[in-house]
């Protein structure tokens, strides 16, 4: 017995045999047996021909340079920083020789596109300068290269990103698009985050909202400005577009007035908000025909930036990008273009450095104390900069509806 103990004692202390992680070609052996085995069932059953699968794949392989990958039997990915704008001082967004070049090109395309865009005002009733702002913000006009194999972006994504199951609905919409013959496999280019054209549609919004225009039979958001404009305008009304409308305007909002109003679920009819003293910041008056319309308060860094009433559309603007920064953008662009209008005049102050991390805390101890703030991932949106600004009330601060390093001994 005692020898027996000693051996497996010395067993035990044997190093365990090694297990090599998978090669990259083992992961693309895998792959082209998930294209077949898994992927094309469920393609076909969906109606895709084989025809428009095998050209679709025809020399397709994983591209392993794409960011958010987890390939089968490697480490998982590190999590990255957050970097987005919203988490560090907005100003920078705004950059004023871009924003200025882009309105300059956009006034040459507003008028050598001046007939489609009148066409297209006049179908869907967005304006023409909202839709050229988009078009020039997501593609510069459609000068950015679209350098990737859209087949080959979805399908790795699809394969094995840390959003698959995402990636494989938007890779069998592209499948279809690919069968309904608007595009060549060739031609079927995309962003390395999968998204089409010059639009920047992922392939489910192509199927929903991209529209023939120039009436030759085919949605090209590829080559065809008519199509791409149109699809623009398309995607917004079937958003919601208020015809008629305005985006929004920049406002001075009184010390007296709260800024914890904030949030599209707290409209007000334009005329109440002129009522508490709240005036446009370049002293026009709202337009008399938006006075009994819904309005709505907006401070992205809350008394430390630009203040705004926007409108229902600019909510329509953000299902284009969910961001209230990329909204504005948007809307301020719009009007450069379409008026020649300027940088907005309130200043942006050097706040939202901050960790995401930071901020999920003080969401979670404003949740704990009965405040709804959307949600504790992170994200300072209007939920949580209003409840921070009537924590700071209630606390007997001066409210600023932004997350403040300051509080975070405070808020706890």
């Amino acid at each position: 017995m005692r020898r027996i103990f000693a051996l497996a004692i010395t067993a035990a202390l044997l190093p365990l045999p090694s297990y090599a992680a998978p090669s990259k070609a083992d992961v693309e052996a895998q792959f082209e047996s998930w294209v077949q085995k898994d992927l094309w069932p469920e393609a076909k059953a969906g109606g895709v021909s084989e025809r428009t699968f095998k050209a679709a794949f025809s020399g397709i392989t994983l591209n392993w340079n794409l960011p958010d990958l987890a390939p089968p039997g490697f480490p998982p990915p590190k999590e990255q920083k957050q970097t987005q704008a919203e988490f560090s001082s907005p100003g920078p967004y705004f950059n004023e020789d871009r924003l200025k070049k882009l309105a300059a090109t956009g006034r040459g395309f507003a008028a050598q596109y001046s007939s489609t865009l009148k066409r297209i005002e006049k179908t869907y009733g967005v304006p023409g300068s909202i839709v050229l702002a988009i078009w020039g913000r997501e593609t510069g006009f459609g000068a950015a290269k679209i350098p990737e194999s859209a087949i080959e972006v979805l399908a790795t994504k699809a394969f094995m990103s840390t959003r698959k199951e995402m990636f494989r609905t938007e890779l069998v919409a592209a499948l279809h698009i690919l069968d309904g013959g608007d595009v060549t496999p060739a031609d079927f280019r995309s962003s390395w985050a999968g998204a089409l054209g010059q639009p920047q549609f992922m392939p489910t919004s192509y199927l929903k909202y991209a529209v023939d225009f120039d009436g030759d039979g085919h949605r090209n958001i590829w080559a065809s400005v008519p199509d791409t404009l149109a699809s623009i305008a398309n995607y917004l009304v079937k958003k919601g577009w208020q015809r008629d409308r305005d985006w929004g305007f920049e406002v001075s909002i009184p010390q007296a007035v709260s800024c914890a109003q904030e949030g599209p679920d707290l409209a007000k009819p334009l005329s109440q908000w002129a009522s508490l003293g709240i005036e446009r910041i370049s002293g026009k008056t709202f337009p008399s025909g938006e006075m009994k319309a819904q309005g709505m308060m907006l401070v992205p860094a809350g008394r430390h930036g630009p203040e705004f009433i926007v409108t229902p559309n600019f909510y329509v603007i953000k299902e284009y990008n969910n961001s209230d920064l990329y909204a504005l953008y948007i809307g301020n662009l719009a009007d450069r273009i379409a008026s020649n209008g300027g940088a907005f005049e309130g200043q942006w102050g050097d706040v939202g450095k901050m960790l995401r991390s930071d901020v999920a805390a003080m969401q979670k101890a404003l949740e704990r104390q009965g405040y709804d703030v959307g949600g504790s991932d992170g994200l300072p949106g209007y939920k949580t900069r209003r409840s921070i600004g009537q924590w700071q009330a209630k606390n007997g601060m001066k409210p600023t509806c932004f997350p403040e390093a300051s509080m975070k001994g405070k808020l706890k």
